[in-house]
């Protein structure tokens, strides 16, 4: 919700400005003369003559040289020294790839390094020009040059428009990307398919070279010799009759590596369509950027029509071929890419030779209305947003905020990097860092660890195993079936074993790299969940929930059909990775822990275990998470308690913050899930019967699987009343390491499911979507499969609402007749409901307790049980404190949650926080005000302040407890009787996409959503986390890949491979609305939760890109149920888009082969 949003008013019809979050003249006044300025002392320093700069580092030598003749002396030097302008390439290689450069040559400042000149030919730029200056270059010249001359420019900064983001372009310099060689670089089969100029250097020396299919002899290697250095690169002009385009495909459009990326030139005779010459280049379909000679001879003196088109897709079928095993894997798509783009250059190309030949008085064909899409780039259009919700009526207390949009406490601290986070906390005068050892193998023995090598990296104190442990190496959440150090087995990659304490978090990273460990490697390696089932590896107890009579129910039915769907998992890939800092406090052994958790008080059991101590000589201390969403209520702890045992063991305070790779790769993530279904169903697409199966992927052990398992059948059924119905649920036990709690824990694996079944029915039965799903809706006072009646249902007032909201009946004309009138971008339209649980389902957490201390000033400090991850929880908590003690916002403070505060709590989780921490304070309050009553009672008039002295000074005791337990919760399996949850929230979603069916690419055009929050706390705050929950589904749904080896290696360790959301990906219209008028009596305040429920609604763009989809496979004769999986990447919209192009492709038979990565 931004500052100026927009809200509707319960009593008027009209749309009025709401009231703003934060009131801008409260802010400081800017005072120009306080502004940082640039450092005079380095002005200076460039007033001086340039003269050679050289830093000597403990394993590297890096030198500026301040001229051309110094530089190629370095290099006749040190040959082998790498050439770093904006390190955007190396230092990725030296941190991740553990390579090492003894020595470093920085030329970024040498003047002929930096030429920028116009030639005959073209444009010549230095190789440390950077690829920002390089675009401002190339875009002077296109708005100067005539068109026919420009079209390799243009097409340059096509691809620089894609290329990394605004800060990368800034330092990356053009050279850089050439040498690199990356097979998968943006740049270089634009330069190699245009014929670009090198001119390379050494001391004694200096020759051109063109960039052709010689250039790049094999990986990340170019045939320039060791002491030689790129000088300069020439892009040349192009000439009347001449076509240059490029292209790039990637799983995300905003700042992502390529797929597929490709340049592609043609020439053509004078005044004909009669093919010259023509190069086509293309990134990422070997091990170096290639030519596809073999095609573009083939092609020369043939005229540019569809019998060209055809030899054309079949050559470049047999050229750009591909291994099965293919490092990057995505085979099949890769190659029906290469002939995929090559087809949007030819209609690019056929669209441009018309209109010029016409102006010669030649007459060709142009290309056909129904493909003009095709040969459009790809545009992002300015979003535009919508947020509804019912403004609270004028009251006659001004401080009560409840129902008010107000903005998060610490809001303005996050913003200008004031807020305090785990690894924020200053390091103690001895303070030691940790690194973790982790196993390379999925299912091994240790045989020796040899740790000789990592003792002699300066700076190490020590390596903790197994054998520090001065409690239990028993470890885990529910049940130990963990360790905190693998003893004498690992079961997943990732499986810590150790640990290396030392002086810098760089010096004991390095010695972890150093430790060496030998093993004995294990039968079998269960990896994927197809795995499992053929091995039988399942944890116990097997689920089922069944009711009616599922066998006479599919004899009733009219038709009966069999699906499946995989669903992948995700990584939480929240903005601070996991961090610890233990502090022993060197007596009774008392252990202080500052940790980045949702689970204080599990943290502080588990650690106590390990330490052998009792529980009250450990306190956990949470200040704030930057994210959690379940990545930090389990799986926090396996660092927290190595941590602790190394501070136990060194005596000194230690501290470890994870990297990015490491974080992803040692605590798991969302579980994957396999389902298969048979549905019953009428003509009409009324569901009868329903007989599901779920599978989830619980990797290396038990955690939280059981629970996540329970959910995801308690939600089989979504929205839908299905009178006969059995759903079984398996957890699969495998070599990953193990996946825990993520946003929405398990519920929307099982919706999703769901929605493929329905999905299925519609296109079966050949009747609208939307039409099958309100047709099979659950009504108010129906029973659900587990036995729990549906009160305050408010669906069927969400479904009208976000059809109104969304224009659904206009919007479905327009997409129809968009598809009627285009051949290769389709649209999509579907509308998704939700129903979410609210409670654990492990009845003994749905408890909380709360602190709340009255200081004698009438300032009072609030402590409760949860934590606060960015959510707002402590903001809201705050104004349920306000409401009821009476007093305005600004009297009460959170500072932190601690396990000496409120103890026995359980995790932040399971969207139930507000519900249970705000009663707990409320009881609290209640117990404070009723020993206040006295004094209010004799001073009518008086204030807070007032009431609170006199009862201080008349020794009332003003600090209160408060507690809270739901009543009545209680599910038996076994009798399929209780009731799991409190009660539900509810939500619909409706969202139109575009899709490109030649690339798979998609665009998010428009959602609307409403949202049963009941009666919002905080508007504000439950608009972002609907907002925000979609978002993240949306990644989940349709962006997250989690890709692994068949040996249960990870590759997506990080941001270059693991693909988040990003601004692009927003809903170019996005429209959230808070239903209106739907109190719920079961919470605080007649609020609902709304942490996990919207993520599901993400789901209604998967299956608007499945209706697209569907249009498209109806061009080529194809109807009926289709198999999708989620996420609905641009490999497997493509892939589903069958069509002539795909025919070329076939993919290998599974096998025959061994898959560079697999399905887990």
């Amino acid at each position: 919700m931004t500052n100026e949003h927009i809200q509707e008013h319960v009593n008027v019809n009209s749309m009025l400005p709401a009231q703003k979050l934060y009131d801008q003249s409260e802010f400081i006044p800017v005072d120009p003369t306080q502004e940082i300025i640039f450092p005079p002392e380095l002005m200076s320093l460039s007033k001086q003559p340039q003269r050679e700069l050289r830093f000597v580092g403990e394993r590297v030598l890096w030198i500026q040289p301040c001229s051309l003749k110094e530089l190629l002396e370095l290099k006749a030097t040190y040959p082998n020294a790498k050439l770093v302008v904006g390190n955007t390439e190396v230092g990725i290689e030296m941190k991740f790839k553990n390579l090492l450069y003894p020595v470093i040559l920085a030329p970024a400042y040498i003047t002929e390094l930096n030429i920028i000149q116009h030639t005959q030919d073209g444009i010549e730029v230095g190789a440390s020009v950077t690829l920002t200056v390089l675009g401002d270059v190339l875009r002077a010249a296109v708005k100067k040059l005539p068109a026919h001359q420009t079209e390799v420019f243009e097409a340059v900064l096509e691809q620089l428009h894609w290329f990394a983001g605004q800060q990368i372009r800034n330092v990356a310099a053009v050279g850089g990307n050439i040498m690199t060689a990356s097979p998968i670089s943006d740049l270089n089969p634009v330069f190699m398919a245009a014929g670009c100029k090198l001119t390379v250097m050494s001391k004694g020396e200096k020759r051109v070279l063109e960039m052709d299919d010689k250039f790049f002899p094999g990986y990340r290697k170019t045939v320039l010799k060791s002491e030689e250095i790129l000088l300069s690169i020439e892009i040349p002009y192009t000439r009347k009759g001449q076509y240059f385009s490029a292209f790039k495909q990637s799983t995300r459009k905003e700042d992502d590596i390529a797929i597929v990326t490709c340049g592609m030139n043609v020439l053509f005779k004078e005044k004909s369509n009669i093919v010259q010459s023509i190069r086509i280049s293309y990134g990422g379909m070997a091990p170096v950027t290639v030519l596809a000679t073999a095609t573009c001879n083939r092609l020369l003196n043939r005229q540019w029509n569809e019998e060209f088109l055809e030899q054309a897709c079949t050559s470049l079928a047999e050229d750009m071929s591909l291994s099965p095993s293919a490092p990057g894997g995505m085979v099949t798509y890769r190659r029906t890419l290469t002939i995929s783009l090559f087809y949007k250059f030819f209609l690019t190309v056929q669209h441009k030779l018309a209109l010029d030949l016409r102006m010669e008085g030649v007459i060709l064909e142009d290309v056909r209305p129904e493909y003009a899409t095709a040969t459009e780039l790809f545009q992002l259009d300015s979003p535009s947003s919508v947020q509804l919700y019912q403004a609270v009526p004028p009251r006659h207390n001004s401080d009560d905020v409840v129902g008010h949009p107000m903005m998060h406490i610490s809001a303005l601290k996050h913003a200008t990097g004031e807020a305090i986070y785990c690894d924020d906390i200053p390091c103690y005068e001895n303070e030691l860092h940790l690194a973790l050892v982790t196993s390379t193998k999925a299912h091994a023995l240790i045989k020796s660890i040899d740790t000789s090598d990592a003792m002699t990296v300066p700076g190490v104190v020590a390596f903790i195993s197994a054998k520090d442990i001065p409690g239990s190496n028993l470890t885990g959440p529910v049940i130990y079936d963990e360790t905190v150090f693998a003893d004498d087995k690992v079961t997943c990659v990732g499986h810590i074993v150790g640990a290396i304490v030392a002086d810098t978090q760089g010096h004991a990273q390095r010695a972890a790299k150093a430790v060496k460990i030998s093993y004995e490697e294990l039968q079998p390696v269960i990896v994927t969940i197809q795995d499992a089932i053929a091995n039988k590896s399942f944890y116990q107890p097997v689920r089922s929930i069944e009711r009616g009579d599922v066998a006479q129910g599919f004899k009733d039915s009219d038709h009966i059909l069999h699906g499946e769907m995989h669903i992948g998992g995700q990584e939480h890939f929240y903005l601070e990775t996991n961090c610890t800092l233990a502090v022993p406090r060197g007596e009774d052994g008392e252990m202080e822990l500052f940790v980045s958790t949702q689970a204080a008080s599990k943290t502080q059991a588990l650690v106590a275990k390990a330490l052998g101590v009792p529980a009250n000589r450990v306190v956990c201390r949470v200040k704030r998470m930057g994210g959690g969403f379940g990545g930090k209520e389990s799986r926090s702890t396996i660092l927290s308690t190595v941590v602790a045992v190394a501070a136990h063991t060194i005596k000194r305070p230690v501290r470890c913050m994870l990297d990015r790779d490491e974080d992803m790769l040692v605590t798991g993530g969302r579980h994957p899930f396999f389902g298969h279904y048979k549905v019953g169903y009428m003509n009409n697409g009324r569901v009868v019967a329903l007989d599901v199966t779920l599978y989830s992927n619980a990797g290396n052990s038990l955690d939280l699987s059981l629970s996540i398992l329970e959910r995801a059948l308690f939600h089989m059924d979504n929205c839908y009343n299905i009178p006969n119905i059995h759903g079984t649920g398996y957890m699969c036990k495998t070599n990953l390491p193990s996946n825990s709690a993520f946003r929405g824990f398990g519920g929307p694996q099982g919706m999703m499911i769901a929605e493929s079944w329905m999905s299925d029915v519609a296109l079966s039965c050949g009747r609208p979507a939307e039409e099958v799903r309100r047709i099979n809706l659950y009504k108010e006072g129906d029973f659900t499969p587990f036995s729990q009646r549906l009160d305050q249902f408010t669906i069927d007032r969400c479904w009208e609402e976000c059809m109104q909201l969304s224009d659904f009946n206009k919007r479905k004309e327009a997409v129809e007749q968009y598809n009627r009138q285009h051949r290769w971008t389709k649209r999509g339209l579907s509308i998704i409901p939700t129903k979410f649980g609210i409670s654990f389902t492990a009845v003994f957490l749905n408890q909380a307790g709360a602190l709340v201390l009255v200081y004698s000033d009438g300032s009072v400090l609030l402590t409760h049980g949860g934590t606060e991850m960015g959510q707002g929880l402590h903001t809201k908590m705050v104004q349920v404190a306000s409401k009821t003690l009476g007093i305005p916002c600004s009297k009460i403070h959170i500072t932190e949650t601690s396990t000496n505060t409120v103890p026995n709590t359980s995790p932040t989780a399971a969207s139930a926080s507000s519900d249970l921490n705000g009663m707990a304070i409320y009881n609290a309050c209640q117990t404070l005000l009723q020993r206040l009553q006295p004094y209010k009672d004799k001073n009518p008039k008086g204030c807070w302040e007032d009431w609170v002295k006199a009862a201080y000074f008349d020794r009332v005791n003003l600090s209160a407890n408060g507690f809270y337990k739901t009543p009545d919760l209680g599910y038996d399996f076994d009798t399929n009787s209780g009731r799991p949850f409190n009660y539900f929230s509810y939500g619909v979603a409706i969202s139109e996409v575009e899709i490109d069916c030649l690339t798979g690419s998609h665009k998010n055009i428009h959602t609307s959503i409403v949202m049963d929050v009941g009666k919002s706390l905080n508007p504000a705050l439950d608009i972002g986390q609907v907002e925000g929950g979609f978002m993240q589904g949306l990644g989940l749904f349709t962006l997250e890949e989690l890709r692994y080896s068949p040996d249960g290696y990870l590759y997506t360790r990080g941001p270059g491979m693991y693909k988040i959301p990003s601004f692009g990906d927003i809903p170019i219209e996005l429209k959230v609305s808070l239903l209106r008028d739907a109190p719920n009596e079961k919470a605080i305040f007649s609020s609902k939760a709304v942490g996990e429920p919207p993520l599901f609604l993400a789901a209604s763009v998967f299956y608007a890109i499945k209706d697209a989809i569907t249009a498209a496979r109806a061009e080529s004769g194809l109807t009926g149920p289709f198999r999708l999986d989620s996420p609905a990447t641009p490999e497997r919209i493509r892939n589903a888009c069958e069509d002539k192009f795909t025919k070329l492709c076939p993919p290998a038979d599974p096998g025959t082969f061994t898959p560079w990565a697999v399905q887990v």
